[in-house]
C-alpha cells in the first residue's frame, strides 16, 4: 500500500480519483489547502504526488518544482491540459509521468503501479484470488496443484489483473503495463502474451482463472 496525495480542485474528480486509488488498496489522502500546496504535500509525507495544474490562486507547474526541491516522492501529472510544452516543462521540473484528462482509470493506475514500483513503495509481495497465490517478489504463481515460474511479461499481466481482481482491465491498460505505452504496439503481441500465460496457469489448475471480456479486456 502506498500513501498518495491528491492535489485537485474538482471535488467530483478528486473523490472518484480517491475511491479508485482505495480499492487498490491505496491511502488516498486529498490536499486542498492550494495555496500552502506544498507545505501541506510535505506533512503528508507521500510515496507519490497525483497533481493538476489547473489550481485556484496557484500554478501547478510552481508546486511540482518547489514540491520537487523539497522532496524525492515522484509526481504524476493529471491535467485537462495537453498542451505539449506544458508536458515538456513538467517533466523538466521533476514530473514523474504526465496524464491527460479524461483518462482511462485502469491506464492511470498502471502508470501509478509503474512509478511505485520504480521507487520500490507500495509493492504487495503476495496477492491471492480463487485459490491462486501470486508471490511478486519471486515471480511465481501457485495453486493447492503446484507451483511454477513466470516469465517477466506474465508476470506483469498477472499482478495487474489480480490487484484488479473482479474488474475489467482494458488491452490498452495492459499494454501501458507492458510497454509503458498503448501506441505503436502489435496488437496481436499482447494476445501472444496472454495464451501464453494461460497456458502458463492451466499448469498449475488454474484453467478458469483468466476471463475474456470481447472488446473490453480481461479479468480474473
Amino acid at each position: 500500500m502506498a500513501r498518495i496525495a491528491i492535489l485537485e480542485d474538482d471535488a467530483a474528480i478528486r473523490d472518484a480519483l480517491a475511491e479508485l486509488l482505495a480499492r487498490q488498496g491505496h491511502e488516498a489522502v486529498p490536499v486542498t489547502d492550494f495555496m500552502r500546496a506544498v507545505p501541506a504535500l510535505l506533512k503528508v509525507e507521500p510515496d507519490l504526488v497525483l497533481l493538476d495544474l489547473g489550481l485556484p490562486g496557484v500554478d501547478g507547474t510552481a508546486v511540482c518544482r518547489d514540491f520537487r526541491a523539497q522532496s524525492n516522492a515522484p509526481v504524476i501529472v493529471v491535467t485537462s491540459r495537453d498542451d505539449e510544452l506544458d508536458e515538456v516543462l513538467c517533466m523538466r521540473l521533476g514530473a514523474d509521468d504526465y496524464v491527460t484528462k479524461p483518462y482511462r482509470p485502469h491506464v492511470l493506475l498502471a502508470r501509478i503501479e509503474a512509478v511505485l514500483r520504480r521507487i520500490g513503495a507500495g509493492a504487495v509481495p503476495l496477492l491471492r484470488h480463487k485459490g491462486v497465490t501470486l508471490d511478486i517478489e519471486a515471480a511465481t504463481v501457485s495453486t493447492e496443484q503446484g507451483s511454477v515460474e513466470l516469465t517477466r511479461n506474465e508476470l506483469k499481466i498477472l499482478a495487474l489483473l489480480m490487484r484488479n481482481a473482479g474488474s475489467v482491465v482494458s488491452r490498452s491498460a495492459l499494454m501501458c503495463e507492458l510497454w509503458d505505452s498503448d501506441a505503436f504496439i502489435d496488437d496481436n503481441t499482447l494476445t501472444v502474451n496472454i495464451n501464453r500465460l494461460r497456458q502458463t496457469l492451466e499448469r498449475v489448475g488454474a484453467r478458469d482463472l483468466l476471463v475474456t471480456h470481447r472488446g473490453r479486456g480481461y479479468s480474473v
